[in-house]
């Protein structure tokens, strides 16, 4: 496979759309969505690149961006990659103790802020960085002395472009070999790595996936995940090689109305978008009259009897079809056209999807791509294709991309997209890539005999009870969080007799039932406590768990007032539950649960 660099993805794909696309990137503000043209973006990146020189910015340098998704994240990265620099993505959800380690370890020597906000966590640590020489905000508000703003930095560029005539030629010069960004990983366990990644690492991996998805100039794209992470910003240079338009969505909350507005053709998110979607569809229909319900289950079943053979490639009797198109004109196209109406199709990752929900979304004409990949392979390694896609797996390997499952199933990589390594960690790089040139991913999964990966769970997340079984937890995470009481659940278990379920209760759902009820509470404390309400989240939990071993069952249910937030280190940023702190933050509650179930049990854990 020929071998590139993002930059020369950059200005040869505004060179191809400049005048066949109306916009490279959309974004609102006040109400209001507004365009960057691709020669706008071109013009303002090669400032930004004289202005990075004439700040003394040096090929090899470390700049930072921490800053939430918007067009400024995307065009200080470009102009850090044309200016030789590695950009370090921080999570603008990080604490400053967290960004300062990420800084102080990168060496940064300047840092994109988003706001003011932002602007004072940098303040707080500042005299603790030597290496930190330029603060550079994306905000006016951000403003203050030693600090320079978006608009100043891209004007001192413009002033020194004689200087700098040949911008575009020696960004396009730069080896493929070059570090293009060093990605800390937000991991689920430990301090954070610096990833490293080669223009050359992620070029590959996005011509990898122009060779699976299918892309055309007239597509257009809502980006909501951080583009910290290596998944939203590969497939953002995916994008913009394929002339689609990137309108980036206000913040996840707001997603909703975001889609009703830039009405997209393709969606990419994580399991939890597609999770509380499909339970304010189900808990619409249950809100509903008794035929209301009764529609809404009659066109599931006859979607599902739909999805089950067309998925198959098998054909469609004339009565399932005439029922599948009842049933699309009854609840299907509501849901569609709360997407906007133009979906394609959705891209999910991060995490493993319901097979449940996968299937109801493909039998709503809303088929979800399911992908599987690490910051340390850039991102993708395995990808569904649109036209045969496989619920409950991750696809096929992607083009110039190995895989093997190794004797105790964990699954290993090794082609142009894996990392050159750690950060200053040749050790921790030699515990994942082994001599033979296998990046050991710590996931364990199997191949099918179409080639198709079905990932069964984290290595490190494998529960082994006290009696030496082993529980794999996402699968039973996944069929409770089905249930619509529940919000949020972790399964937890290690070293002791047995496992219990964190449940964070869909309070949405739970209130009215315990009204109706005619339950007192004055507080989701108070609601939680009571035995009647801790009856209905076990059963409900507990009945949504067929077909396991005795040892899988959870044998209690504890129920959480909060939902696990990125701000208290329980989730990363892309919403993957970080299982070893929640049990540190909770680890009282779990304790005294296990004494309950079992007073026996308290010395085990």
């Amino acid at each position: 496979m020929k071998r590139g660099t993002l930059t020369e993805l950059f200005f040869s794909s505004v060179d191809r759309h400049a005048d066949r696309r109306p916009a490279a990137l959309r974004f609102r503000i006040n109400g209001t969505w507004h365009a960057i043209t691709h020669k706008e973006l071109a013009r303002r990146v090669v400032a930004l690149t004289a202005g990075l020189r004439e700040l003394g910015i040096r090929p090899g340098d470390r700049v930072a961006i921490l800053a939430e998704t918007r067009p400024e994240w995307a065009i200080a990265d470009y102009a850090c990659l044309c200016a030789q620099a590695a950009d370090v993505p921080v999570y603008p959800t990080l604490t400053a103790k967290q960004t300062e380690y990420i800084l102080k370890d990168s060496g940064a020597v300047g840092v994109f802020c988003s706001t003011a906000e932002q602007v004072a966590k940098v303040f707080e640590i500042k005299d603790r960085l030597p290496n930190l020489r330029h603060i550079i905000t994306f905000e006016a508000s951000g403003k203050r002395a030693g600090v320079l703003s978006l608009d100043e930095l891209e004007a001192k560029g413009q002033a020194a472009a004689a200087k700098y005539p040949r911008v575009r030629e020696e960004a396009l010069a730069v080896s493929p070999d070059a570090i293009a960004t060093l990605i800390y990983t937000s991991g689920t366990t430990g301090d954070p790595k610096g990833v490293i990644l080669t223009h050359d690492n992620i070029w590959s991996n996005v011509q990898a996936a122009l060779q699976v998805m299918t892309l055309t100039d007239q597509d257009e794209c809502l980006a909501m995940l951080p583009l910290s992470h290596v998944y939203e910003r590969m497939v953002d240079y995916t994008l913009m090689h394929a002339g689609v338009i990137i309108n980036y969505a206000e913040s996840f909350d707001k997603v909703g109305p975001n889609l009703q507005e830039v009405r997209p053709t393709i969606v990419l998110s994580v399991p939890r978008l597609y999770e509380k979607v499909y339970a304010r569809v189900l808990e619409n229909a249950l809100s509903g009259s008794a035929l209301k319900r009764r529609i809404f289950f009659w066109a599931r079943q006859a979607g599902d009897d739909w999805a089950t053979l067309k998925l198959d490639q098998r054909p469609i009797p004339a009565g399932l079809a005439l029922k599948h198109r009842i049933a699309d004109r009854l609840v299907f196209s509501k849901l569609r056209a709360r997407t906007g109406g133009r979906i394609r199709f959705f891209i999910s990752g991060s995490a493993p999807l319901s097979p449940e929900i996968a299937k109801f979304f493909f039998s709503a004409g809303l088929p979800v791509l399911e992908g599987y990949g690490l910051t340390e392979t850039s991102p993708v390694l395995t990808l569904n294709p649109l036209n045969r896609p496989k619920i409950g797996s991750v696809g096929p390997v992607v083009p110039g991309v190995q895989l093997k499952i190794a004797s105790d199933g964990e699954i290993l990589a090794k082609g142009p997209n894996i990392m050159q390594g750690y950060y200053n960690k040749p050790e921790a790089t030699a515990e994942v890539i082994d001599s033979e040139g296998w990046f050991h991913t710590g996931d364990i999964g199997e191949m099918d005999a179409d080639g198709y990966l079905k990932i069964t769970d984290r290595k490190k997340d494998l529960i082994k009870t006290a009696g030496g079984k082993y529980i794999a937890p996402q699968p039973i995470e996944n069929q409770v969080k089905l249930n619509k009481f529940v919000g949020n659940a972790v399964l937890l278990g290690d070293k002791r007799k047995f496992s219990l379920l964190l449940v964070v209760p869909d309070f949405e759902a739970l209130e009215p039932w315990a009204k109706s009820e005619r339950l007192a509470f004055a507080s989701r404390r108070e609601l939680i406590a009571l035995p009647a309400v801790r009856a209905k989240l076990q059963t409900e939990a507990l009945g949504m768990l067929t077909d396991l071993a005795r040892f899988e069952m959870p044998k209690k249910v504890v129920l959480l007032e909060q939902d696990f937030t990125i701000e208290s280190g329980e989730l990363t940023p892309t919403l993957k539950v970080k299982r070893r702190v929640v049990e540190k933050n909770y680890q009282s509650v779990i304790d005294a649960a296990y004494r309950e179930a079992d007073p026996l049990t308290a010395s085990e854990g």
